[in-house]
C-alpha cells in the first residue's frame, strides 16, 4: 500500500472556477499520461476530473511531495503560469500509503464531494479507472485498489443514510431549473452527451419535458441521447448554424476552452430579445462571461450550488461516523488482502521450482536408478511423485496465509 500515491487539487481549497484550469483536453489525455508514466518511472496512473476535483492517482516508489508535484505539473504542460502553477501546488493535497487509500475510499463514498450524499461520484472514478485501464495505464496494483473503492462505496450507500433522499449537483440543478416555472415545451439544447447532461435529461423528461435538440463533439453519443429524448442530434459545429431558436441551454462537455461564446449565443437567438436559461455544469464552464454581461441570462452553474451543498453536509453529519467507520473497516481488510496478494505473487515460482526439482531427480539423480525400474514399479513411481508435487505446491501458500492471518 505504501507506493500508492495521490495528487488531489479539489473544491476544499481551490475556488471551482480556477479548477477549471487544471482540466486536460480528452484528446491529449492518454498520450500525456503516458509521458509522465514513462518520465517519472510511475508503475500504474489514472486521472480523475469532476465538477470538483482533479486528481491523479498512482502507484510509484518515488518520493511523491510538492516538488515532484511541481516537475509533474511541468511535463503534463498544462499551459499555467508560474504564479498559478505556484497557487495550485500550494493548495494540492498529497497522500500516500494508508491515508491515500482513505482519501479514495471517502471520495467514492461522497464525503469528500460539494453533495455529501450523492452518487455520482463513484460513476466518475470507475469510468476514470476505466478509460486509463483501457489505454494500458493501469495494472493489477490499481486493479486491487479499485475492487477496495467499488466494494467499499455499495457498502457505504447500503448500510447508511447518507445517500437517503439523495441530493446531487445535477439534482439541484434541477431544482433551479424548476423554479423558474418553464412550459414543458420550452425548447432544450442539451450540450455534451456525458453522464452529468443524461442524469439531467431523466429529470427533464420525468416532468414531461418534450422539445430537445442534443450537440455532442461524437455525433452517435448524440444521437443516442436524442433517440432517448425524441429530440435531434447534432455535432459540437452545427451549434453555429442552428436556427430553430431556444429556451433553456443545459451544457457540460470536457472542453478546456467555452463553447457558448458571444457570436454562437448571438447566432443561436436568432433574433430574440427574451431572457434565456442556461444551465453550465461544466468545468471549466462551457460559457463565455462576456455572454453574461451582453444577454439577459438565468444562469445556473455549480459555484452557485455552494450553499445548498453546505446545508446537506450539516443535515447528514451523523451518518459520516457510520461512514468513516465502514472505511475503516475496509482498509484494515485490504491491508491483509494485499498481504495475501503479495504472498501469492511471491509464490508464483513454487509450481516451477518443484517441477524442476522433480526433472532433475528423475532425469539427472537418480537417473541410473529409474532405468532399472520394470515398468510397473516406474509408473507407480510416477503416480507417487506426481501426488506429493501436487502436494507440496500448495503447503508453502497454506503456511504462508496462516503465519500472515495468526501475525
Amino acid at each position: 500500500m505504501k507506493y500508492l500515491k495521490v495528487i488531489a487539487f479539489t473544491h476544499k481549497q481551490i475556488e471551482l472556477k480556477e479548477l477549471g484550469k487544471l482540466v486536460i483536453c480528452q484528446e491529449n489525455l492518454t498520450d500525456k499520461l503516458h509521458q509522465v508514466k514513462t518520465q517519472f518511472g510511475i508503475s500504474e496512473i489514472f486521472y480523475l476530473a469532476t465538477c470538483n476535483r482533479v486528481e491523479f492517482v498512482m502507484i510509484t516508489a518515488q518520493v511523491v511531495d510538492k516538488e515532484f508535484a511541481r516537475q509533474f505539473m511541468d511535463a503534463l504542460n498544462m499551459g499555467l503560469c508560474h504564479v498559478s502553477t505556484n497557487a495550485f501546488l500550494d493548495a494540492a493535497s498529497i497522500y500516500e500509503d494508508r491515508e491515500a487509500l482513505n482519501h479514495l475510499l471517502r471520495t467514492s463514498c461522497s464525503l469528500e464531494s460539494l453533495i455529501v450524499g450523492e452518487k455520482e461520484i463513484l460513476a466518475q472514478l470507475r469510468k476514470a479507472y476505466e478509460n486509463c485501464r483501457e489505454a494500458g495505464l493501469t495494472g493489477d496494483g490499481l486493479r486491487m485498489f479499485m475492487t477496495c473503492i467499488v466494494k467499499t462505496a455499495k457498502e457505504v450507500y447500503t448500510h447508511t443514510n447518507i445517500s437517503k433522499n439523495p441530493i446531487s449537483v445535477v439534482s439541484l440543478a434541477y431544482r433551479k431549473l424548476k423554479d423558474l416555472k418553464l412550459c414543458a415545451n420550452a425548447r432544450i439544447l442539451i450540450i455534451g452527451a456525458g453522464e452529468t447532461n443524461r442524469n439531467i435529461s431523466k429529470y427533464l423528461q420525468k416532468h414531461k419535458f418534450s422539445n430537445f435538440a442534443v450537440f455532442n463533439r461524437t455525433v452517435s453519443n448524440a444521437a443516442q441521447l436524442a433517440a432517448d429524448l425524441n429530440g435531434e442530434a447534432f455535432n459540437l459545429d452545427a451549434l453555429k448554424t442552428y436556427s430553430n431558436g431556444f429556451d433553456v441551454i443545459i451544457t457540460c462537455t470536457s472542453a478546456v476552452e467555452p463553447l457558448i461564446t458571444p457570436e454562437i449565443y448571438t447566432s443561436l437567438l436568432n433574433g430574440d430579445t427574451s431572457r434565456k436559461t442556461i444551465v453550465d455544469l461544466a468545468i471549466p464552464n462551457d460559457t463565455h462571461p462576456e455572454v453574461l454581461e451582453k444577454f439577459p441570462v438565468n444562469f445556473i452553474e455549480v459555484h452557485s450550488l455552494n450553499e445548498v451543498a453546505k446545508n446537506n453536509l450539516k443535515e447528514r453529519y451523523e451518518e459520516l461516523t457510520h461512514a468513516e467507520a465502514i472505511i475503516s473497516q475496509n482498509i484494515d481488510a485490504f491491508a491483509l488482502e494485499l498481504k495475501q496478494r503479495r504472498i501469492e505473487v511471491a509464490m508464483r515460482q513454487v509450481p516451477e521450482k518443484i517441477k524442476e526439482i522433480r526433472n532433475t531427480a528423475i532425469n539427472s539423480v537418480f537417473a541410473e536408478e529409474v532405468q532399472g525400474l520394470d515398468q510397473q514399479s516406474r509408473d507407480v513411481l510416477e503416480k507417487v511423485i506426481n501426488y506429493m508435487e501436487k502436494k507440496y505446491i500448495s503447503v508453502p501458500m497454506i503456511m504462508a496465509k496462516d503465519i500472515l492471518i495468526n501475525n
